[in-house]
């Protein structure tokens, strides 16, 4: 989750605005549930609900409860769950990240200044006189004629990648990759992929807050304490050695120790035919310990069989973990409580189990999906797209929910890949009979639409749909809806500060969860098949796996 609407307290006390009535064609959404599902999923008691903790057991024992209630079966061959096999990696004894032979030597310390980790299984990384690169946004295109690692060999050295696509900046969405609008080129994840193909002994990322889309502080939380990967019987020994992120003042000290400027550097890299540049007499070292724990986290899948095509399945998706134990705040708080991100999500899913349980079994079954790892990149999600527990080609589409809107109600909402399949139709159709309208992300640059398990499943082909309140708020307007996004980022999000606030206005959250249930029984009714656009990056992955369904 990345930009949701948390009202800060300077916009929360103006007179109260009458909540939208429920249109009494649907079922009730439960409030209650909706509260309680948050409350006691964001408790200190479940320590932030990371993987492979006693706050994963607690959350799979209490949804587990929670979708039983609702009167859903076990999705899986009888079993509530899917395992998803990862291992949990903990970096101990951390270096500095050192860079000598320059002007000047340069001396990071981690948490400040730096972090990395690594995917690799291995007790010890040690990483000695590694050649430094500047590899301009660590981006090989062929489509696009791009790559910026032409002319160059990386193998064993350290390169040091801009965050984002070249055309970031753009006024609009043309340009080579897409104008202001991020594509996959620009996500971290893409970033260290690719490092480690081109055989980079380790990845640096420079963070930059407008392009990154968040601050240090949400960097340093993420990437600090014990990370999770998914298991690999190679041990992820094909990825580079290292991989992080350093402060943006750090790389301009780097980069004139190594003679040259950053901002020249960076202007450079926006170019078709960039060349990546040696930081000549520069090496970088870095060393560190890993504890390693391989276990078997989980997905909770909970099933609302068909009454006619009971083969053909509709999904609803949110993550139900978060960072657990994180860097402390002032206060020594050190718990991520996540309850916006995604407590919310996954007290949706049960409110909206309890709604179409009551509505009576649609014509096609429902599958609420709650996936783990979806803070470590979208894992848990990745590990069913991989492994589906239902055929993707007999998957008509899905709804994925991270986090709620505590803004209030918005006249909007905002898509996230608007136009990309023919769910918008069905979107529209649910915002018409609720009297509001739907917007594209006003800001494409920041990458949301690979930032949340839809991504994982529309990469499979099945199409997905993924909104998010809107900015429109009924009190307030777009100036109190774009200052709680703010608000929100830059006070909560990924920190110890996203907790349940018992005066939360949930108006927003109820009139959202109504489109989740209207566009999702309408799926579950039809007897269609919404399909990506004609070019879409997912059509031909769709195409194919229905032609031999």
């Amino acid at each position: 989750m990345i930009r949701t609407l948390a009202l800060p307290l300077a916009l929360a006390l103006p007179l109260p605005v009458p909540a939208l009535a429920a249109p009494a064609d649907i079922p009730q959404i439960d409030l209650p549930t909706l509260k309680e599902v948050t409350q006691t999923l964001a408790s200190d008691e479940f320590e932030g609900r990371a993987p492979g903790t006693p706050g994963e057991e607690r959350t799979l024992a209490y949804l587990v409860d929670q979708f039983s209630r609702a009167g859903l079966k076990p999705g899986n061959k009888g079993s509530w769950f899917q395992d998803v096999p990862l291992a949990e990696i903990t970096a101990k004894n951390i270096s500095p990240l050192a860079f000598t032979g320059g002007k000047e030597p340069l001396s990071l310390t981690y948490g400040p200044d730096f972090v990395a980790g690594t995917y690799r299984l291995a007790p010890r990384i040690e990483i000695k006189d590694s050649p430094v690169v500047f590899a301009g946004y660590g981006i090989n295109a062929p489509e696009k004629g791009w790559n910026d690692y032409a002319g160059l060999d990386v193998k064993g050295k350290t390169v040091i990648i801009l965050i984002n696509d070249p055309d970031y900046q753009s006024k609009g969405l043309e340009g080579p990759f897409n104008g202001r609008a991020m594509t996959y080129y620009g996500r971290w994840t893409y970033k260290f992929e690719e490092a480690a193909r081109q055989g980079a002994a380790a990845a640096i990322i420079v963070h930059d807050t407008e392009p990154a889309a968040y601050g240090w502080n949400v960097v340093q939380s993420s990437w600090s304490g014990a990370q999770q990967v998914a298991d690999a019987e190679n041990g992820h020994m094909d990825q580079t050695m290292a991989n992080g992120w350093m402060q943006l003042g750090a790389a301009r000290k780097l980069m004139a120790s190594g003679g040259q400027d950053l901002d020249a550097l960076m202007a450079a890299a926006k170019r078709p035919g960039f060349k990546p540049v040696e930081l000549r007499q520069v090496r970088a070292s870095l060393s560190f310990d890993n504890d390693i724990r391989k276990h078997r986290s989980k997905n909770v899948v909970g099933l609302l069989p068909g009454k006619k095509r009971p083969g053909e399945y509709v999904l609803y998706t949110a993550h139900w973990d978060h960072l657990g134990r994180c860097t402390a705040d002032a206060s020594g708080d050190d718990i991520c409580n996540g309850a916006i991100d995604n407590a919310t999500g996954t007290a949706a899913l049960v409110a909206l189990a309890k709604a179409h349980v009551k509505a009576g079994p649609p014509d096609r079954s429902i599958v609420f999906l709650a996936v783990t790892a979806e803070e470590s990149g979208l894992l848990g999600s990745q590990y069913y797209g991989e492994n589906p527990v239902f055929p993707l080609a007999k998957t008509v589409g899905g709804i994925n929910m991270d986090a709620l809107s505590m803004a209030g109600a918005a006249r909007n909402v905002m898509v996230i890949g608007r136009g990309k399949s023919g769910l918008d139709a069905y979107l529209e159709r649910a915002l018409a009979a609720e009297g509001r309208v739907a917007e594209s992300e006003p800001t494409p640059e920041k990458g949301y639409y690979y930032r949340s398990d839809h991504f994982s499943l529309a990469k499979q082909g099945v199409p997905m749909l993924y909104f998010e309140g809107g900015e429109d708020l009924v009190q307030g307007g777009r100036q109190a809806g774009l200052a709680a996004v703010e608000d929100y980022t830059r006070n909560r999000y990924h920190g110890p500060q996203d907790e349940y606030d018992p005066k939360w206005n949930w108006d927003g959250a109820l009139a959202d969860i109504r489109l989740y249930y209207r566009t999702g029984r309408e799926l579950a009714m039809t007897s269609d098949w919404p399909n990506w656009k004609e070019g879409d990056e997912f059509r031909a992955i769709r195409d194919k796996s229905r032609a031999g369904k």
